[in-house]
């Protein structure tokens, strides 16, 4: 088995310069070949070394099973050829390096000439990406314009005819006090030039789509009706829920179950509050009412480092092993954050003593309730992905791609669970945080109705919508930016409420 973990690691090296670059005690100074060619080959070596693993007799049967799962992902997304489509709205191409920018720490000669290299290398990653989006404009596998429109945002966010005003320059900006001036000076007027380049991608990205591409988006809502559409569902079901065994359309009538559940735990409280009006009308309240919603961005980051602080209090009551390194609480990046989720994690990485980080959105104040941190918080940094990912990489003994594996059932699964958590420690203190917690569960169900509904049954945008309207307290940008999220990432919203169900039921046992 070591050995094949062995030509595993090579094979992910090969595919990955991030991966490559970390073996060899280097920074990344490039991105990976997404060309047919290349995916082709690649999958080649995947089902050799898939094979090689599923005959070979071992009791490590969990390094066997993570192994074959991995590799017939990638067999699969190259023979569902799904890099015609490589954006999913608020994630992509595009957005990548956005978030290098954002972890990117110049603290030698070597560091800055690597950035400028991968810098220098967008033209040609960006160019792949585009040639991929124009056979799928061959085929008729397109994207709708909703998550196209996010994406095109995220481009034209980063088009300056200032390079030293870009975010992609960001990590010239902050090197070290005792670095060579003649070498600081020489890596700041490369760096122009690099950024310069990278930019130049964009500007190009932008006028194929908006040339050639965003003409003939598609018109379903889903990729129900695309050429292979449904294959291509199943394959993300699969892979998402992590072969839990749902059908489709099992998926959408638990979603369905759920749901009920859910609206009578939230119908209590308002019971409980002797709210004067139904169930519509305490939704409107709380999406209307000046109280539950920060007045300034500082005050919603306040608020939002402040519930951290009280999760972090309560970890040591309810875990026995917790991460050595912490995580950062900052503002989603302003060139992104219009059409980006509500909050994300962002890992860090041990190796290089990097923290992980919490985003947190502050565009629209108005649609980002207050009554929604304890849930958001506990999902997101502690005890949910912080813990989940932070202690994976952190294991001592184990091979790189156990500490990086991301099954997405077991890692939103446990966000959720991570929330219950916050529930069960009387994180949400008022019936109004109660019910923010409930809204976001609710949420949650939602997503298995309206991913199905989308995906499987050719709904319409306004009927993956009315669920999470008529069900739950989310604010309504963050439904729109939600269902165009499901529209562009095919069944990745089923495993949330997978995965979570599975954990409750093993706590139980």
């Amino acid at each position: 088995m070591d050995d094949l973990i062995g030509e595993y690691e090579a094979y992910v090296r090969d595919a990955s310069p991030e991966e490559a670059a970390r073996a060899a005690g280097e920074a990344a100074s490039g991105w990976g070949n997404v060309a047919p060619e290349a995916v082709a080959d690649r999958a080649a070596k995947a089902a050799a070394l898939r094979d090689a693993i599923a005959a070979l007799e071992t009791e490590r049967t969990t390094d066997q099973a993570i192994l074959k799962r991995l590799l017939t992902t990638d067999i699969d997304n190259a023979r569902l050829d799904t890099a015609r489509i490589p954006f999913t709205g608020d994630w992509g191409f595009q957005a990548e390096p956005v978030f290098a920018a954002m972890q990117t720490r110049i603290t030698s000669e070597a560091e800055g000439d690597a950035w400028i290299a991968r810098l220098n290398d967008v033209p040609r990653y960006f160019a792949e990406n585009v040639a991929n989006m124009r056979r799928g404009l061959a085929t008729g596998w397109v994207a709708h314009a909703d998550p196209l429109g996010v994406m095109t945002d995220q481009i034209r966010e980063q088009i300056s005819d200032d390079p030293s005003a870009s975010g992609l320059y960001a990590p010239f900006r902050n090197l070290p006090d005792d670095m060579d001036p003649a070498v600081a000076s020489r890596l700041k007027t490369d760096g122009l030039t690099a950024v310069a380049n990278a930019i130049s991608a964009y500007r190009r990205a932008l006028a194929f789509i908006e040339t050639d591409y965003a003409p003939h988006t598609r018109d379903g809502a889903g990729i129900a009706n695309l050429p292979g559409g449904k294959a291509v569902y199943a394959a993300a079901i699969e892979h998402h829920t992590a072969g839990a065994g749902y059908s489709p359309e099992e998926i959408h009538e638990l979603g369905l179950s759920e749901v009920a559940r859910i609206r009578g735990e939230m119908e209590a409280i308002l019971q409980e509050i002797h709210f004067e009006g139904d169930f519509q009308d305490f939704l409107v309240f709380l999406r209307t009412d000046p109280a539950f919603y920060a007045k300034t961005p500082d005050e919603l980051m306040g608020r939002a480092k402040a519930v951290a602080a009280k999760l972090d209090a309560i970890l040591p009551d309810y875990f026995g092993k917790l991460p050595e390194h912490g995580y950062n609480v900052e503002p989603v990046p302003a060139a992104i954050a219009p059409g980006y989720t509500s909050a994300r994690y962002v890992q860090g990485d041990p190796e290089e003593d990097r923290p992980g980080t919490y985003l947190v959105n502050t565009y629209a104040l108005d649609q980002r309730p207050l009554y929604e941190l304890p849930a958001l918080s506990a999902h997101e940094a502690v005890p949910g992905h912080h813990l989940q990912i932070m202690l994976a990489m952190e294991m001592k003994g184990q091979p790189r791609f156990r500490q990086q594996y991301y099954a997405t059932a077991f890692g939103e699964g446990w966000g959720l669970y991570a929330e219950h958590i916050a529930m069960e420690a009387g994180l949400n203190e008022t019936p109004y945080e109660r019910f923010g917690g409930l809204s976001m569960e609710m949420w949650r169900a939602c997503r298995l109705v309206a991913d199905t509904g989308l995906h499987l049954y050719g709904w319409t945008r306004e009927e993956a919508e009315e669920c999470f309207n008529e069900n739950s307290a989310l604010a309504p940008l963050n439904i729109r930016n939600e269902v165009t999220r499901y529209m562009g990432w095919p069944g990745q919203a089923t495993a949330y409420k997978i995965g979570e169900l599975k954990i409750l039921d093993l706590r139980h046992q």
